[in-house]
């Protein structure tokens, strides 16, 4: 199966086969979005209690994930994005205040996206393998869309960006998020399904099968730098 035709929900299912994209160097950015310090992290598991063993094996699914495929896998994009002067730029959740005051609702809400980052703390930054070079851009934000909480869309517009390939963390969640906004905003997006993740890989495939052909276009990092030639 090609990208044409996977990830499809049932509003296209039938639909006719996509076109091929026309993804322009000049006209196209790579965004990598919120793979940061505090989601690789992992305590030591013999440490934990029998409750928090069982919370620490369900997301270990998701940290093999981000070491075997989604890192490499993106920082090879942005090797080949930057051997050909292809914009890259990086997106980060983080608050300009130590205690948070400057957050959005949702990540003051209790629970899982209680998100307190503080800019300059090592926990909001991104790791190490896929950091900015050179006077590549990174916006900071406090909400789950890279567009909405930061100046990004300014920032695609002064640079001539009509596509942007997003790759990052978590599908469901900020990925989407952004992807929504760019496509809002008539950006044609690509999502690059092998350099994304979610907390669990079924809510990773039917994140993508919900945007996929009307938000934006999923394919495989394999299938986008043959489409690109890079």
């Amino acid at each position: 199966m090609s990208w044409k035709n996977s990830f499809r929900s049932i509003y296209y299912e039938g639909a006719p086969e996509p076109a091929d994209l026309d993804l322009g160097w000049k006209e196209t950015a790579l965004l990598v979005i919120d793979v940061q310090n505090t989601y690789l992290a992992r305590p030591d598991r013999a440490t934990l209690t029998p409750d928090e063993q069982r919370r620490y094996d369900a997301w270990t699914p998701f940290h093999s994930r981000m070491r075997d495929t989604v890192i490499p896998r993106t920082a090879d994009l942005l090797a080949r994005f930057r051997r050909h002067g292809i914009e890259c730029l990086f997106a980060r959740i983080a608050c300009h205040t130590k205690d948070g005051r400057d957050r959005s609702l949702s990540q003051k809400m209790p629970g899982w996206n209680n998100l307190l980052l503080p800019k300059d703390e090592a926990p909001s930054q991104l790791v190490p393998e896929l950091a900015p070079a050179g006077d590549e851009i990174v916006v900071t934000k406090t909400t789950d869309s890279a567009l909405t909480g930061t100046n990004l869309r300014l920032i695609l517009h002064n640079l001539g960006i009509k596509n942007v390939v997003c790759a990052g963390i978590f599908t469901d969640q900020c990925v989407s998020s952004t992807v929504r906004s760019l496509a809002d905003e008539s950006y044609n997006v690509v999502v690059v399904e092998d350099c994304c993740a979610a907390g669990s890989d079924e809510l990773h495939r039917k994140e993508l099968e919900i945007i996929n052909m009307i938000y934006c276009h999923v394919m495989s990092s394999a299938e986008l730098i043959a489409m690109m030639r890079l």
